[in-house]
């Protein structure tokens, strides 16, 4: 893939967290993701690509743009697997909590997990822990893991998971083993992002998510050295059959390899509201700022860009947002 691609995502995500943040609190997630949405794929039309969506807004019949096999980019350039999520979070924007982020991650060809939108059993660590866990292990034994590799004691390890009534069983398992847990309403792409971080304060990842943000997350991780696993998880026979369709078999553990493959992919991120890796937008008149993460596995760099952008030299885009 071209070095230049990875500036070219961020202009992406930029845009999308830019038209998402004007709705922060008022409680219109639909409006959220339609601003998102809408901002992003009118900037992916000048991406120097040609790329396929593989994960997301939905089916044809069921997104207006960006959905499953959407060709997007110039039409010129490496050919690619995108897979996005305009605003990982429309709920946290809707509501003004923490750590919603656009999103994007792309791959050559052929080299992204086409996951279907159903659950995914998950667990994300950091690179020093990377190799060393496995979802099939008990969620104390993964703990006493990370504890050993990353030298705390487990009274210090923190987990993030999502507070939902379906990992009522995890949570008590990570109370009995004496960890620490940070819950979170929704974003586990960030959250298994925030693992890779020291500064985050988050150590390992659990619990059932959508099998997309799956595949996201993996990209991230690629890029940091980190590690996802997944399991998964369809709620009936037909879901059963599309994981049968696409060479899966249900229950098994899906690593690395199997969510993203080859050596080199991009990931990038911009940050809509505040959250422990990125600030969220931050509107000043004509003026906006935003905070980017952009990476890249072939090289293992990563950035932190931090935007300035004038309303005034973008006429489009003022006019499309007031």
């Amino acid at each position: 893939m071209e070095r230049s691609l990875t500036l070219e995502l961020v202009r992406v995500t930029e845009a999308a967290a830019q038209a998402a943040a004007r709705w922060l609190g008022k409680g219109l997630k639909n409006e959220v993701d339609e601003a998102g949405t809408s901002a992003m794929r009118r900037v992916f039309d000048t991406v120097p690509m040609r790329g396929t969506v593989v994960i997301g807004e939905g089916e044809m019949d069921e997104a207006p743009m960006l959905y499953i096999g959407e060709q997007l980019g110039t039409g010129y350039g490496p050919e690619v697997d995108v897979a996005v999520d305009p605003i990982e979070g429309t709920n946290i924007v809707a509501k003004g909590l923490w750590n919603a982020l656009a999103v994007v991650a792309i791959a050559d060809k052929g080299n992204l997990l086409h996951a279907p939108d159903m659950y995914m059993k998950k667990i994300a660590v950091g690179p020093k822990v990377a190799g060393k866990i496995d979802i099939n292990y008990s969620v104390r034994k993964n703990l006493e893991i990370v504890a050993k590799e990353l030298n705390k004691d487990i009274r210090e390890v923190t987990a993030i998971v999502l507070d939902r009534e379906r990992h009522q069983e995890i949570i008590q398992e990570i109370r009995e083993a004496g960890a620490r847990i940070k819950l979170i309403s929704d974003g586990d792409v960030a959250a298994a992002i925030n693992t890779a971080f020291e500064d985050t304060g988050v150590d390992i990842l659990f619990g059932i998510g959508g099998a997309p943000e799956g595949v996201l997350a993996a990209v991230a991780l690629k890029c940091l050295g980190g590690e996802i696993q997944g399991i998964l998880l369809p709620q009936n026979e037909e879901e059963a059959e599309r994981c049968r369709k696409m060479g899966i078999e249900p229950g098994r553990v899906l690593k690395m390899d199997d969510l993203v493959k080859g050596d080199d992919a991009i990931f990038a991120a911009t940050g809509v509201t505040d959250g422990e890796l990125l600030k969220g937008v931050r509107f000043h008149g004509s003026v906006v700022t935003t905070e980017s993460i952009v990476m890249r596995a072939k090289t293992g760099t990563v950035r932190i860009i931090k935007g300035t952008h004038r309303l005034e030299k973008k006429p489009d885009f003022l006019a499309e947002n007031q």
